[in-house]
């Protein structure tokens, strides 16, 4: 099972996507994103994701290329944008539309290499 959405966040939007991001649902996920333009300052959230394929490393390689930037809240998400070398975000906010408009963060830390 996969779901993919794009929120609208008060700085840029966010793709968020859950499950396996495998085969056809990689093949969705881009669908949804070039549905128009690519979104300028896209964040891709892979906190939720359980499995990637090859596939699924093409499709967040070419966000990668594009300019997306990848959080990931889950030791799975991160080892992917790890061995991927996908380009973290240190933090997002995300408001909420409603009574009361709460916000939420989600982290990402990229571990440092020596040169």
């Amino acid at each position: 099972m996969f779901r993919a959405e794009i929120r609208w966040l008060e700085n840029g939007p966010i793709l968020k996507m859950e499950g396996k991001l495998a085969d056809d649902w990689a093949k969705q996920a881009r669908d949804l994103v070039t549905k128009d333009l690519v979104p300028k300052g896209l964040v891709v959230d892979l906190t939720e994701v359980s499995y990637v394929d090859s596939a699924g490393e093409q499709l967040l390689k070419w966000l990668a290329s594009v300019g997306a930037v990848f959080v990931a809240g889950s030791v799975y998400a991160f080892a992917v944008c790890d061995r991927l070398r996908l380009p973290p975000v240190k933090s997002i906010t995300e408001r909420r539309h409603g009574r009361g408009s709460k916000k939420s963060s989600m982290n990402y830390s990229h571990p440092v290499e020596a040169i």
